[in-house]
């Protein structure tokens, strides 16, 4: 059993295709807020490792500061207010504390054989086993130490005394956790600071791309109800930006197919109307057909050819006028003007019996399709044949005026009523008739789907008032232009 595929009645809207995914706005929203909190991350986290490494050396600093300070009094050796030589270590020790104020964070003790003598400030730290374990080595040996303790981390320096057979120190104990909990704070408020921030840049950029999106919104909505029953819907321009070249692109997208439909909507209709005719014709004669009569038959039967040729030839000048938009109608190739004007001259006495006369010929070689004004030109020499009688007179010529090239054909009929001077070359457009004519209106139409293919015009000369002339002009291309190409069907 073979599928079907239903459509909606004709005239109800068609429904919108629903959309799949994630917008474009908030795509654009989450990678704004995506890059914003990568930047402020990433800034934070840089900051953070920066003052971690300025704490760290402004602590050396200040320890190192503390150890030069105690090992210039004790190299000294002699009290500066008494100017009498230290009696022992604790001396140095307790002068020294006397006359620095530590630091917050920091802890001085004074270390006298295997055990402090002297604190400054009062801080439990000193009496830690643990503290102590750690300092012991440094009392002798120096250098510094870290220590895990239940405030934090604490760095140990240390700087060596011998006052005979005394051994001391004095030990420097920063703790550490006190700078870096500052740190921590600020970075919390950092933290703060740039998610607020994240979320006003994220809130303007989902705004903002919504003001930017919103003509291709519009355009989308607009495209929705846009059927090919009406294409007269146009999208509002605003702004000078790429959004509005879009818009305008495609404005411009819509007026072709506009017109395109609305000319294949008049093509379709004024064939329809021609072709009724000779079929109004064939079906009247076949019912009122006698089978029995041999002449009735005979009669009937070259009528009927007639109108069959006259549909045929119908249809091949619609063909025809179908063709003429395609890039390749005509086929330019370099053409001897003065050869193709005698040549058309010879061609066109065979139409009829007329006072031919040639008027000129243009010189030199152009590139065109001589086939196709050749076309143009007999189509042009017997429109004029069907208005002009025996004895009138017919003329055409061709010449160069700079970059143009003028092709012509002129009589002494009776001229075009002014009314008519555009319509008769559109599709099925006639001005007067003649009794005999049994054309369909379409041999202008393709002279000048011709000239429009070659780049050209054609129009009557309104300065010609013996009758008629009409003007065939088109460019005068002295090199090959460039011919886009075709597809095969």
């Amino acid at each position: 059993m073979g599928t079907t595929t239903e459509h909606p009645p004709a005239g109800r809207p068609r429904a919108r295709l629903r959309r799949s995914g994630v917008s474009v706005r908030a795509r654009i929203t989450a990678t704004v807020a995506l890059l914003v909190g990568l930047t402020l991350g990433g800034a934070g986290m840089i900051v953070y490792l920066v003052e971690s490494q300025r704490i760290e050396a402004q602590t050396t600093e200040e320890v190192e500061q503390e150890l030069d300070e105690f090992d210039l009094l004790s190299r000294e050796g002699v009290d500066p207010q008494t100017g009498e030589p230290f009696a022992s270590v604790k001396d140095v020790l307790v002068l020294f504390m006397e006359r620095n104020v530590p630091d917050d964070d920091e802890l001085l003790v004074g270390w006298v054989g295997d055990r402090p003598v002297v604190r400054s400030p009062a801080d439990p730290l000193a009496q830690d086993p643990a503290f102590q374990d750690a300092a012991r080595p440094l009392v002798r040996d120096g250098g510094s130490t870290r220590l895990d303790t239940s405030e934090g981390e604490v760095l140990i320096a240390s700087q060596p005394l011998v006052r005979g057979r005394q051994h001391g120190a004095l030990l420097v104990a920063v703790k550490l956790a006190e700078d870096r909990a500052e740190l921590i704070d600020t970075m919390r408020t950092y933290a703060i600071v740039s998610l607020l921030s994240m979320l006003l840049i994220t809130a303007f950029a989902f705004w903002q791309s919504g003001r930017l999106l919103a003509p291709l919104r519009t355009l989308r909505e607009t495209a929705d109800e846009i059927g090919a029953t009406d294409l007269s819907r146009r999208i509002p321009e605003s702004g000078n930006d790429d959004i509005t070249a879009l818009t305008r692109t495609v404005n411009n997208m819509l007026a072709r197919l506009d017109a395109a439909f609305a000319g294949q909507r008049e093509f379709l209709d004024d064939a329809g109307h021609e072709l009724k005719t000779p079929l109004t014709v064939l079906r009247g004669h076949l019912e009122v057909l006698d089978t029995g009569s041999p002449s009735d038959v005979a009669e009937t039967k070259e009528l009927l050819l007639d109108e069959v040729d006259r549909m045929s030839r119908l249809v091949g000048d619609l063909i025809l006028l179908a063709k003429s938009d395609r890039p390749d109608f005509v086929r330019l190739a370099p053409v001897d003007l003065a050869a193709l004007t005698d040549d058309v001259a010879a061609k066109v006495r065979g139409l009829g019996e007329r006072r031919w006369v040639l008027d000129s010929r243009a010189e030199g070689t152009a590139y065109a399709d001589a086939q196709r004004l050749t076309q143009a030109m007999l189509a042009l020499c017997d429109n004029a044949i069907k208005h002009t009688g025996p004895g009138d007179t017919i003329a055409l010529g061709s010449a160069r005026d700079g970059s143009r090239l003028r092709w012509w054909v002129r009589d002494t009929g009776p001229g075009v009523p002014e009314a008519d001077r555009e319509r008769i070359f559109e599709r099925f457009g006639r001005s007067a008739v003649p009794a005999d004519d049994e054309g369909f209106g379409l041999g202008l139409s393709i002279v000048r789907a011709i000239a429009h293919a070659h780049g050209g015009t054609v129009a009557l000369d309104p300065t010609w008032t013996e009758g008629t002339m009409v003007v065939l002009t088109v460019p005068a291309r002295t090199e090959h232009p460039e011919v886009p190409a075709w597809p095969a069907s």
